[in-house]
């Protein structure tokens, strides 16, 4: 399995990014695919996860409303469209696949990693 994100970059707050994660040898129908962030001093957090085959989306609770998680099997990629952006949403954001599909926002049950993207919003 290999996860390979992009879209971050630096965005003014109240502005949009849609993070994208190409993904290697998953097949969308018995993971979970989730959207984690770390900030510097922080720890790694959930922020949203899908489960494509169950049918569900999962969001952490400060960025329900404003980020929203899809995947399209034929292309073999998660997004993250993520809007009214604050500074808070500062951070590497990573794309990880659990294999048993736990539908769950802990990093612990997530077996792959990507490398992360920057994203960076100035106040």
């Amino acid at each position: 399995v290999q996860l390979v994100e992009s879209g971050g970059g630096l965005v003014q707050a109240g502005g949009s990014l849609r993070l994208s994660c190409v993904t290697t040898g998953v097949t969308f129908d018995d993971e979970s695919i989730g959207w984690f962030r770390q900030a510097p001093g922080k720890e790694r957090e959930g922020v949203a996860c899908i489960s494509p085959s169950y049918g569900g989306t999962y969001y952490e609770d400060s960025v329900k409303g404003r980020f929203t998680i899809s995947s399209d099997k034929g292309k073999n990629t998660v997004y993250l469209q993520m809007d009214s952006l604050t500074p808070e949403d500062t951070a590497i954001y990573y794309c990880a696949v659990d294999l048993g599909d736990s539908r769950e926002l802990d990093a612990h049950e997530y077996d792959y990693w990507g490398q992360g993207t920057q994203v960076t919003v100035s106040s």
